[in-house]
């Protein structure tokens, strides 16, 4: 794996200026019923980005909490207490509510990592501050969000599964069994004892990444992988997906990094993985590129609703953008791989990105051109540097998604 010199001081003085900026940014980010995705104005407004995102509002509670900063850790569950307002019946967290309407937005068809998310926050403010009681005053609405998780899951995989389009890559054709998914249930099983936790790490290696285990005497799991080992190219990442009889191997970076983060990868797993990251440069120039090898129009993968709005695009977007917000975890990877001068050099690089024009917290840039794209002014590209801070000052020993 490539080695970087160590941080040098124009560098730690950047990842400080950085780290104010992202407070600075969650505060503006406020309101009376918690973290906004973006800052608010006209154009958050018309694009829905003015409201508490399942998903965003989460990660936001945990780059909060870590903040160091009193009013950003009061203000961490905020947003989680609003998403429980409006929970499903059937114990779905929406995708995000719509502050001014009161109204609950589920997506097309059917949002289930804002769920996960939601669920891995709140374990996570509990066990910072046990005193609060997060867990005890929200019980019922836990419990109802667990049982409809479980109606996803798989009964002899034990992994959950979904539509294409329903996860934070929402018009990306992932379906089946997800990578992104299935690491946010291991790490929901774990922080809340749930049975067959042992079963679903097993399960997830093997069908994730057939090529390094031995898949389980069933003749579903003998089906699925007989597809795979035949096709498949990268085989030093996990999949992105595995469905019937096709998958997904254009090289998913968040799932992968969430692979290693929630405790799925044992050491060989975990360098593999990052070695494969690495070759394809997936953080060159900056933290980092969402997808390895985007999916092309004449892949059969490839989905008409990609090109809407001529969003996700090669190289735009899901499909291999530049996400500032991904890059946090990316450090907290090499941290916890214990790539501590690397994961310095990355937590500089990654604010770089923040700071570009006039520390605009972009959305996502192009993955070649480096043009920006989306959103500025992201809540949880804040947050999430706050977390990879966290992690290179521990040293990767207390990744913030770990029990």
């Amino acid at each position: 794996m490539r080695r970087v010199p160590p941080l040098p001081v124009e560098g730690g003085a950047l990842v400080e200026a950085c780290r104010q900026k992202s407070i600075e940014l969650l505060k503006r980010n406020l309101s009376p019923a918690g973290i906004l995705a973006a800052t608010p104005g006209a154009r958050a407004q018309s694009r829905g980005y003015a409201a508490i995102f399942g998903r965003d509002a989460a990660v936001c509670a945990i780059g909060m909490a870590l903040s160091g900063d009193a009013h950003l850790t009061r203000e961490a569950a905020t947003g989680l207490l609003t998403l429980a307002r409006h929970q499903a019946a059937n114990g779905q967290i929406a995708k995000f509510v719509d502050v001014a309407g009161q109204e609950a937005d589920f997506w097309y068809l059917g949002c289930i990592d804002a769920t996960l998310w939601w669920l891995i926050a709140l374990a996570f403010l509990d066990r910072r501050d046990p005193a609060g009681g997060l867990r005890e005053k929200l019980a019922p609405e836990v419990a109802k969000a667990l049982q409809w998780l479980a109606a996803q899951e798989h009964q002899r995989f034990f992994l959950l599964q979904q539509n294409e389009a329903s996860d934070w890559a929402d018009i990306m054709p992932r379906s089946g069994f997800v990578l992104y998914s299935n690491a946010l249930w291991y790490c929901v099983k774990r922080h809340y004892g749930l049975p067959q936790a042992d079963e679903t790490r097993a399960n997830f290696n093997q069908l994730f990444h057939p090529f390094s285990a031995d898949l389980a005497e069933y003749r579903r799991a003998r089906l699925l992988a007989h597809y795979v080992k035949r096709r498949a190219k990268n085989r030093d990442l996990y999949l992105s997906f595995v469905n019937f009889s096709f998958f997904g191997d254009e090289g998913d970076v968040f799932g992968n990094l969430l692979a290693l983060l929630c405790g799925l990868a044992d050491g060989e797993a975990e360098r593999r993985t990052l070695r494969a990251l690495d070759r394809a440069g997936v953080a060159s120039p900056w933290p980092v590129r969402v997808v390895c090898q985007p999916i092309a129009m004449d892949d059969p993968l490839w989905r008409a609703y990609m090109s809407r709005h001529r969003q996700n695009l090669e190289w735009q977007y899901h499909n291999g953008g530049i996400w500032p917000f991904v890059g946090g975890f990316w450090v907290a990877a090499l941290a916890q791989a214990g790539e501590r001068d690397r994961a310095n050099a990355e937590l500089a690089n990654l604010a770089a990105v923040n700071a570009q024009d006039g520390w605009a917290f972009n959305e996502w840039l192009h993955g070649c051109t480096l043009a920006p794209g989306g959103m500025r002014g992201q809540s949880w590209n804040a947050a999430s540097f706050l977390m990879a801070c966290d992690a290179v000052r521990a040293g990767g020993r207390a990744c913030a998604l770990k029990p």
